[in-house]
């Protein structure tokens, strides 16, 4: 994933080379040189981000700086803590260290291209889904999990400008809240893509956002999503693309298995037939390409579960090969579950669910470096997986990312021989290989805490006017 020992010498201060090497960087793992300097410098240059190539705080510095600050909480994810980890490095390698002030860091910081993050991202995951093994891919081909979350940012006046808290909230009271899409993968777990706006607003709701990363979405892959995408337009777009799909029925549309081609019970094919209206969204001449009908199949299943209620499902696929078994596509949109897991995963264990810097720019800086971080971590996990022959979904997120930071902090106390340090990323991925998910079917827990967190109460009207009342009664 990063550049050799050899290499770490020539690059001087222009990246942690000296850190990223006592995980990222050995024969040992696969898939290595993957967040080199050089990738970086090449990126960020592509979008005329690069800055500070002579200087402590260059840009390969600041992205594994920024990097180290996502992947950790606390007192840790500082920016304090972040220039301590920067002054340890420069002090290990001889170079000139800077001082313990946290404005010559937060400056550089801002300096980094939010386009460049992006594309740094999404290229490392690519690159692993095109290598995934043919094990890891559904029946050959390449599944994409479609799924929305939202995440809020610090109550200051940029962000509320941007991303308005809700209406429901009254004002200097709530948070400001952002609502995303993300495209993930199913083989290797790595968000691909994602698209972000206003929590409210016009065309800010999940559909349109996800219009946004057809992209992401190739011709032969099969996007996988929940019925609130489940439209004519946007599976008939997908197809116009080449992509297939897979999803629960809207709730709204009823499927009537009388009608169509019998497959089996429960199972048929029916043509669906598109709207006379051209959707606001859309311009005439697209809607002229979208074709009148089209031909999906239609399948219902039961969930049952012990201790749950039986749950009916209708599924929609553009899959209409005979060959394809209702309980094989059943077993496909039932995969769309790992889209909530991942999800909760970066918003629990990487603190996606609020942010911390203070403005727009900033909060899209920080969403992308750690996603960059969250599919480094999936990379490493997936190259322990390959060398123990099991699938990256098999791995432990938590627990890899656990390693990751144990690994870097008890390597930056000094530099280690090459022998060494190949002997450590294979004891790393030993560990993070024997560190499975559980596998817990029906598994029932009660959404209650034992312990209370606090007995403050919601606030319920702007702080200053609270300090004011506080004032008041005191004098």
């Amino acid at each position: 994933m990063a550049g050799n020992l050899s290499e770490s010498s020539s690059e001087g201060s222009s990246s942690f080379q000296l850190i990223l090497d006592s995980f990222l960087s050995s024969a040992g793992l696969p898939f290595s040189n993957l967040l080199s300097a050089e990738r970086i410098a090449r990126i960020f240059a592509r979008h005329n981000g690069l800055f500070g190539t002579h200087g402590v705080y260059s840009t390969a510095v600041m992205v594994w700086s920024f990097l180290g600050q996502v992947l950790r909480d606390g007192k840790e994810a500082s920016c304090q803590s972040a220039v301590a980890r920067v002054m340890t490095y420069c002090q290990l390698t001889g170079k000139t260290t800077p001082t313990a002030d946290t404005r010559n860091y937060c400056r550089a910081r801002a300096k980094l291209s939010v386009p460049a993050l992006r594309e740094l991202s999404g290229e490392i995951a690519n690159e692993l889904e095109e290598a995934a093994e043919e094990h890891w891919l559904w029946k050959g081909r390449h599944a994409k999990l479609i799924d929305g979350f939202t995440f809020t940012m610090p109550d200051t006046e940029l962000n509320q400008d941007e991303f308005p808290q809700q209406s429901a909230q009254s004002p200097g009271c709530g948070l400001p809240i952002a609502r995303a899409v993300a495209v993930l993968s199913l083989a290797t777990a790595c968000v691909l893509d994602v698209a972000i706006g206003p929590y409210k607003g016009k065309q800010t709701g999940e559909t349109a956002l996800l219009r946004k990363l057809f992209a992401a979405l190739k011709p032969g892959d099969v996007a996988i999503f929940d019925r609130y995408y489940c439209s004519f337009m946007m599976i008939a777009s997908l197809l116009n693309q080449g992509t297939d799909v897979c999803a629960r029925l809207h709730h709204k549309r009823r499927a009537d298995f009388r009608r169509g081609r019998r497959l089996g019970k429960y199972d048929h094919l029916v043509s669906w037939t598109k709207p006379i209206q051209c959707p606001t969204w859309m311009d005439r001449v697209t809607f002229e390409q979208i074709p009148e009908t089209i031909l999906l199949r239609e399948v219902r299943y039961n969930l049952v579960e012990r201790g749950r209620r039986t749950q009916s499902m209708t599924v929609v696929t553009t899959l209409i090969d005979e060959a394809l078994t209702k309980e094989e596509i059943a077993e496909l949109y039932g995969f769309r579950w790992n889209a909530e897991l991942d999800l909760r995963s970066i918003k629990d264990t990487l603190n996606l669910g609020h942010l911390r810097c203070k403005s727009p720019a900033m909060i899209r800086c920080e969403l992308w470096t750690t996603l960059l971080g969250y599919n480094l971590i999936r990379t490493t996990a997936a190259g322990a997986a390959v060398l123990h022959e099991k699938r990256p979904r098999q791995i432990s997120f938590t627990a890899t990312c656990q390693l990751i930071l144990s690994a870097w902090m008890n390597t930056a106390c000094g530099k280690l021989e090459q022998q060494k340090l190949k002997v450590l990323c294979q004891t790393l991925a030993d560990q993070i290989a024997v560190c499975e998910v559980g596998n817990r079917p029906g598994r029932i827990e009660p959404r209650v805490i034992k312990r209370r967190r606090g007995t403050y109460p919601l606030m319920q009207k702007p702080r200053q006017a609270l300090r004011d009342h506080l004032r008041n009664n005191t004098t």
